[in-house]
């Protein structure tokens, strides 16, 4: 591992209310711009999704990463941010609290306990949700994966509870 990582980003920012964010490890630019509601154009990120695609990106790996070594065996995970910005007394607006919702699939309901666990230290590990001083609350969902008998239809083994 690394001892330090060093990222850097350019962004520039044009008078048709737009900008394009660039990084030296991507070939694609992000296009952004403020949000519609404040006269910013339609159909691109805005700095406030680029921040909550950033703790969900962070928390995702950060997770893998917990996940890997504690040989931890998973099936799937989403993770869902949810930012609330509201105005303040001054021209900037703020975030007044931000929603992480993750969802475990495991393999077996003897994982679940250890699941959220994971779940709660990834949230104490993850580097941009220690960055953030907004309040943050983690809502996290652990489900079994459904197995399948050979041939069979999900609806039949749902019908039998398995």
């Amino acid at each position: 591992m690394a001892a330090e990582c060093t990222s850097r980003v350019s962004v520039g920012w044009t008078p048709s209310r737009t900008g394009l964010a660039k990084c030296e490890s991507s070939p694609q630019a992000i296009h952004f711009s403020e949000a519609a509601e404040l006269g910013g154009l339609e159909g691109r990120w805005t700095p406030e999704q680029l921040l909550l695609c950033a703790l969900a990106g962070s928390f995702t790996t950060t997770f893998v990463d917990l996940a890997r070594g504690l040989k931890f065996d998973y099936t799937d995970l989403e993770v869902e941010i949810e930012g609330s910005v509201r105005p303040s007394g001054t021209a900037a607006r703020s975030f007044n609290e931000i929603l992480i919702r993750a969802r475990l699939t495991v393999n077996s309901e003897e994982q679940c306990e250890s699941a959220l666990n994971l779940l709660r230290r990834t949230k104490s590990a993850c580097m941009i949700s220690r960055a953030i001083t907004v309040p943050q609350k983690l809502e996290p969902t652990v489900d079994t994966a459904k197995v399948l008998i050979e041939g069979w239809s999900a609806e039949d083994t749902a019908e039998l509870g398995v």
